[in-house]
């Protein structure tokens, strides 16, 4: 994807702007903070999240060649983090194709088998999850995983996640019926092998 002399023109004046209009600590904050946070994930293979802004070339590679468009390029509003690629699964998740660790040019997004993916890890909020809370029986996350019986298996009828399974695609937070005041779901994908450091 090529971008026009106006159009980095026009983002590099919006940058400045930033820098300028905004409270300085606050803006560098915000520019340099990661943005891997609850159901915001890097692609499978990603490389630690600390190393991974150096590694990345922003080539959009990973973006163009993912089938269901689960990979989006991040907005100029990340800072340094702007055009490196992220998955939000509660609006489309990651099916596993593995297509962008084959096209990634500098190790960033480095090949690894399906079922030893970790983007992350679903997690059950108990307290909003119908079925924990008894008030249906709700087993969409089960029914929907790709590796149902492993990463999600259901005990007395309630879902419960296996860490060791849970390749953190999302699958199950983009069909989860669930939704909270927060944007969240009763299930969610946290980071945990991201290596974000806080």
């Amino acid at each position: 994807m090529r971008i026009s002399r106006r159009g980095f023109l026009s983002a590099g004046l919006a940058v400045t702007s930033c820098f300028l209009l905004a409270p300085q600590k606050a803006v560098a904050a915000s520019l340099f903070r990661s943005p891997v946070a609850t159901n915001m994930l890097r692609p499978p293979g990603a490389v630690k999240e600390d190393i991974f802004v150096g590694k990345c070339i922003r080539c959009g590679r990973c973006v163009e060649v993912c089938p269901y468009r689960s990979i989006q390029p991040l907005s100029l509003k990340y800072g340094v983090y702007a055009g490196t690629p992220m998955v939000f699964p509660a609006e489309i998740p990651c099916y596993l194709c593995m297509k962008c660790v084959e096209v990634c040019p500098t190790g960033t997004l480095l090949p690894i088998a399906k079922e030893a993916t970790r983007m992350g890890l679903a997690v059950i909020d108990r307290m909003r999850c119908v079925t924990w809370k008894g008030e249906s029986l709700c087993h969409t996350c089960y029914n929907v995983c790709p590796y149902k019986e492993q990463a999600v298996r259901l005990d007395e009828f309630r879902p419960v996640i296996d860490e060791k399974a849970c390749t953190g695609c999302g699958i199950c937070v983009h069909g989860c019926p669930v939704s909270t005041e927060e944007g969240k779901k009763a299930v969610n994908i946290e980071p945990i092998y991201s290596g974000v450091r806080s």
